[in-house]
């Protein structure tokens, strides 16, 4: 008997050693989930994944769209939008799209709701064929809003939403990690005085060892809830920068764990009040201090232009269209190695 229960304890510890082995070798292997509009979208690991160089020049343009946002980015397979600037700016979008040689568009992303993101819309509907819509989920009641809905399911173009954890592929090897809106926003987005900048869209596009953080209009109470989540990957090469440039987004601790070389700040140029257009002082000299004490480069539309980015992966370029409030002169420039602080 003693022997038999020697030969059980044997073979029960051999099973034991195999089942860990196993587990081992499975890993942590990359998950996906499916969003509740039906798109399926791979789950962010909170650790940085490892670099994947892209097939061919990536270019990311911030246009120059006045007081709004609107961000072209050209991948080797993808043409890829990022908010559409606003009502009364879309001959802008229309000039600056032509420019830059767009023939269609495979994603449009929506970071929130407002009409500074949302309001050319109408130009692509009536120009573009659009391949897909993500937006954040949130709804609003403004006629703008509704309008885009109707539209795109007019036009039955698919609408998707992301949050916090989802990932796009935009082609050729780069990759889009979305960082908010999280659980904390989304369930305060039910309120109705809820404040639709901090269910911005934030994500981070990766190119091999080129990171880039769209912000949206993402305030501080925003950023402190990516930062709980997400603070071991924001390290980001350029960042855009959060509402304009305002006071009330781009929080130290924040700006600390992106820590960026460059900054982008999308915005148009500074109206009295009674006026239509950036009659918010944007950028405030408050956030500008902010990022003068990181060392960063600060690229603004409304004094510069268009700012395009040109990465492989590797090393990436910035330039603007031209220098600050001299449409004549010839445009400043950095360059930079990613992945470097």
């Amino acid at each position: 008997m003693t022997r038999v229960r020697k030969n059980i304890g044997m073979l029960l510890g051999l099973l034991l050693l195999a089942t860990a082995f196993l587990a081992g070798c499975g890993g942590q292997g990359t998950t996906s989930e499916t969003s509740s509009s039906g798109s399926s979208a791979a789950a962010v690991t909170k650790s940085a994944p490892a670099p994947t160089m892209p097939s061919g020049q990536v270019m990311i343009r911030m246009l120059d769209v006045g007081q709004g946002d609107s961000i072209l980015v050209q991948t080797a397979e993808q043409t890829v939008l990022i908010d559409t600037s606003d009502v009364d700016e879309q001959d802008k979008l229309r000039t600056q799209l032509q420019k830059a040689g767009v023939t269609k568009i495979d994603k449009v992303i929506l970071t929130h709701p407002h009409a500074d993101h949302i309001g050319g819309m109408p130009v692509l509907y009536a120009d573009y064929q659009v391949g897909e819509i993500y937006d954040n989920g949130v709804t609003a009641k403004s006629k703008i809003y509704r309008n885009y809905v109707k539209q795109a399911k007019a036009k039955h173009i698919p609408l998707k939403t992301l949050k916090a954890g989802d990932e796009l592929d935009f082609g050729g090897g780069v990759k889009f990690h979305v960082y908010a809106p999280g659980a904390k926003m989304l369930a305060e987005s039910k309120d109705e005085h809820f404040n639709q900048n901090n269910g911005s869209i934030v994500g981070q596009l990766v190119c091999g060892n080129f990171k880039m953080l769209f912000t949206g209009d993402a305030e501080q109470e925003a950023e402190q809830e990516i930062d709980a989540s997400y603070k071991d990957v924001l390290n980001s090469d350029v960042l855009k920068a959060g509402h304009h440039g305002s006071k009330t987004s781009s929080s130290p601790t924040f700006l600390r764990y992106v820590h960026p070389q460059v900054c982008l700040i999308s915005c148009g140029p500074k109206e009295e009040k009674g006026g239509t257009g950036n009659t918010y002082g944007h950028p405030h000299e408050q956030t500008l201090k902010k990022y003068k004490a990181l060392k960063a480069q600060v690229f603004v539309t409304a004094w510069q232009g268009t700012i395009t980015i040109t990465t492989d992966g590797q090393t990436y370029k910035v330039a603007a269209e031209h220098a600050k409030d001299n449409l004549s002169a010839p445009g400043e420039t950095y360059e930079g190695q990613a992945g470097t602080r």
